[in-house]
């Protein structure tokens, strides 16, 4: 008989995520380069022309890398304004997450998650032997969170986390610095990890880095989605010193490769070819948001660089738009079956979309819900 795994192992749902399946395009018939991806919500600009022109040869790919990340937390340091020994760099916001679960959550413990959400919250809590309390947001609200059902639940099972991210993924919905100061009053003696990942990219946002001085708080932020390094995976945490020491003893040496904490360093270098990007972003989005409407779809009004589209049944739609090498994210594994998310690309991939969407109309292989 083989070894078993612990339990909660064993009943562990697979997380699905955006982006290429690279199984799937071969049963397709289509070849990875050939496919415009809106089901990630990264920066379609990036990497700027700086990181490409990096030689492999001037790498140390033969040493061990600093398992301190000391030069990028230094420069991070300096662009936050937050003492670099409160900063934790991971191999993206995801491994954070694990060690995070690893170094705090114990069998038993509650842990709150506001869904719809990002799948890995639930995944860490899981391996580690935590209790669920899941708020569901409502479509009757927008689906956006209702605090007070939130302090309702967090007096109720003194949950030992909350994970809330804001942005939102896949909503797009941003809370207030105020109303993120009353999950954290309302916490007490549990941490709130607040997930930042698409921060870059919200119109109007807050500056949150000093909130760590808080204590009981630990912000998520995603260099991947920033700058399109998605196959470099790099992200950082803010915490208090107690908890990034916790953090730092259970995260696993040599977590970020010697490629992608050099990467780190150049693009803090220079925030211009950065906003740049934004704008264009922004510009493109409201094009997309624009278009279907104009098209007759109902959107969910986001703050950042993805939003939600009701097609009325995601599967269809996002297999129609495959076959043409489009792909968006159904978000049935969200618990929204009738939604598509659409992560903003260029202004030339974007009219690429709706001209695609509109074929297809002609053509009735889709349908614009009722």
């Amino acid at each position: 008989m083989s070894l078993e795994p612990r339990p909660e192992i064993r009943n562990l749902d697979e997380c699905f995520h955006g982006g290429i399946n690279y199984a799937e395009l071969r049963t397709v018939g289509i070849a990875p380069e050939e496919i415009i991806d809106f089901s990630v919500c990264t920066n379609p600009y990036m990497p700027p022309p700086i990181i490409k022109e990096i030689r492999l040869d001037s790498i140390s790919i033969e040493q061990y890398p600093d398992t301190e990340a000391t030069e990028f937390r230094q420069r991070l340091s300096r662009r936050l304004q937050v003492p670099p020994d409160n900063i934790l760099v991971g191999s993206g916001t995801t491994e954070l997450i694990r060690i995070f679960a690893l170094a705090y959550l114990r069998q038993g413990d509650h842990v709150l998650i506001l869904e719809p959400t990002y799948g890995e919250y639930e995944v860490a809590s899981v391996i580690s032997g935590a209790i669920l309390v899941k708020q569901w947001m409502r479509a009757e609200d927008g689906l956006t969170p209702r605090l007070e059902e939130t302090m309702a639940l967090i007096k109720k099972y003194r949950p030992k986390a909350i994970f809330l991210c804001n942005p939102n993924n896949p909503t797009g919905k941003y809370l207030s610095r105020h109303e993120i100061e009353m999950v954290l009053d309302a916490v007490e003696d549990g941490l709130l990890v607040l997930d930042e990942a698409y921060i870059a990219f919200a119109e109007q946002s807050w500056p949150s880095a000093d909130l760590y001085s808080r204590g009981n708080i630990v912000i998520l932020r995603s260099m991947t989605k920033d700058y399109g390094l998605a196959g470099l995976r790099l992200g950082y945490s803010i915490a208090s010193l107690e908890i990034t020491n916790n953090l730092r003893r259970v995260r696993p040496p040599w977590n970020v490769n010697v490629i992608a904490q050099k990467v780190g360093c150049l693009l803090l270098e220079d925030t211009s070819y950065f906003e740049q990007t934004v704008g264009k972003i922004r510009k493109a989005k409201r094009y997309l948001t624009n278009e279907f409407s104009r098209l007759g779809f109902r959107l969910l009004p986001s703050d950042t660089n993805f939003f939600l589209v009701m097609v009325g049944e995601a599967r269809s739609f996002r297999s129609a738009l495959l076959k043409h090498g489009i792909l968006v994210r159904d978000c049935t594994s969200f618990q929204l079956p009738e939604y598509v998310r659409i992560g903003t690309r260029t202004l030339p991939e974007c009219q690429r979309l709706i001209v695609t969407i509109e074929t297809l109309m002609s053509k009735g292989e889709i349908d614009v819900p009722s």
